[in-house]
């Protein structure tokens, strides 16, 4: 069992904000990736790298709507704290594996992490996509979000390294 505590509970086992009154500021750094697999009847609907729907262009609407939920993470997730973004940029391809993959990346300069961010901002253009997408199908599939690297806090973290 590991002795590392949750940082969002207090002495007491109630919720509490972190303080990160004390930690330094860095340059933060922050990258998630969502895959979501759609319906084949949906994938032959690619053309020029885009899916266009009645209700607009499918990717370029959720690299939109990635960056705006990036922008208020803190209003959804409790206790994280509202930040300020400096960047954050949202891609979307298809992968070697015929599967939308969406890759986020949030940054910043300040005292606490963009992780969530991130992650955030890749799960909404997910959702986004399917949102999008299902008066084609249902058949879709939001397969991953993860957190795949980061910079900048305590932790330094790169999933892709590690292949």
């Amino acid at each position: 069992m590991s002795t590392q505590n949750f940082t969002h509970i207090d002495p007491a086992g109630n919720p509490s904000m972190v303080d990160v009154g004390d930690k330094p500021i860095t340059k933060r750094i922050a990258k998630a990736r969502s895959i979501v697999v759609l319906d084949q009847e949906i994938m032959d609907k690619l053309n020029n790298e885009e899916i266009h729907t009645k209700k607009g262009p499918v990717f370029q609407t959720a690299i939109i709507a990635g960056v705006m939920a990036a922008k208020k993470t803190g209003e959804l997730i409790p206790l994280c704290h509202p930040l300020g973004l400096e960047n954050c940029q949202v891609e979307i391809s298809v992968n070697a594996d015929n599967e939308v993959e969406i890759i986020c990346t949030a940054s910043l300069t300040g005292k606490t992490g963009i992780e969530m961010e991130a992650l955030t901002g890749a799960s909404v253009a997910a959702l986004t996509i399917y949102d999008m997408c299902k008066a084609f199908s249902h058949n879709i599939i939001i397969k991953e979000t993860r957190l795949i690297a980061k910079s900048g806090g305590k932790r330094d973290f790169d999933l892709t390294k590690s292949k």
